[in-house]
């Protein structure tokens, strides 16, 4: 039924939200629920900064959430997708995507070294690995990155001895030029990817409000995210809003607007190929 209801364009973008949101790549000011900040910050030295960062980060075994999704591409077309987001840290992330009908339109699944996805609508799935990702964006993108990018906390496969400290515009900013990823996270054959980023810290909580990062040796390709309207949850601060910008051949926003959020309840992520679906190529 829902074959026959979508039509070509819907297809096509179902599939693109899929890629884009294998990355879920993403400036804007943020604003979070507090006092009003009228002294000057006092300059703290990053180490500082970072054991604060280190502390005030969502600690979880699983994630829950109902997500709705709004997607606007370089020519200002908005689409808007719903969908629930699963999570057990550092081991998988589940992922369905519905269009405005409800009917789930595509499953897709990321563990630490695979990329796993159905379309419902075209009756097809791939099965493989982040080389997939890396080949299409000509970047290096990997589990601990999406995951990341998700629930707003900081990189733990990445070095942390390069940062430098300062006060951005009444918010602590925490910026590398060479950020690396930590040895025992790299594959045999792995090539060692080197970001340049920006995290810029709420004084008060010390929560991530926004990070830029980009790769060494691509100026133009950036991503860009920015995290509001915390909640308590089994307390601690979560962010229930996210904005994404991706820049590089294309411009891509993202904006996720989370709900029904919970934390360390145990989840399920089922996920199974129907036997009449066809191998994307």
């Amino acid at each position: 039924m829902i074959a026959v209801i979508m039509n070509s364009k819907m297809q096509h973008i179902i599939k693109q939200a899929i890629v884009i949101l294998l990355i879920l790549l993403s400036v804007v000011a943020c604003k979070t629920p507090r006092s009003i900040i009228r002294a000057p910050l006092k300059n703290e030295g990053e180490q500082f900064l970072l054991g604060k960062m280190a502390s005030a980060e969502m600690r979880y075994s699983f994630y829950n959430a109902k997500v709705a999704i709004t997607l606007i591409d370089e020519k200002k077309s908005k689409t808007n997708l719903s969908g629930q987001v699963r999570i057990k840290k550092d081991s998988i992330i589940w992922i369905s995507l519905s269009p405005a009908l409800g009917i789930e339109a595509a499953r897709l699944v990321l563990t630490t070294d695979s990329i796993k996805f159905i379309n419902r609508l075209d009756k097809s799935y791939f099965t493989g690995d982040y080389n997939f990702i890396n080949q299409y964006f000509g970047t290096t993108i990997d589990y601990d990155m999406v995951q990341a990018l998700i629930t707003g906390n900081d990189l733990e496969s990445y070095e942390d001895e390069n940062f430098r400290a300062s006060v951005d515009n009444l918010e602590y900013k925490l910026s590398a030029t060479n950020r690396l990823k930590r040895k025992k996270f790299l594959k045999q054959k792995d090539t060692p990817n080197v970001l340049i980023q920006n995290i810029w810290l709420n004084p008060e909580t010390f929560k991530i409000m926004k990070i830029n990062m980009k790769e060494y040796t691509d100026e133009n390709k950036r991503l860009q995210a920015a995290y509001t309207d915390f909640n308590n949850v089994n307390g601690q601060l979560v962010p229930f809003s996210v904005f994404f910008e991706l820049q590089g051949g294309k411009k891509m926003d993202i904006n996720l607007s989370f709900t029904r959020l919970e934390l360390d309840t145990e989840q399920t992520f089922p996920f199974k190929i129907p036997e009449n679906f066809s191998k994307m190529k």
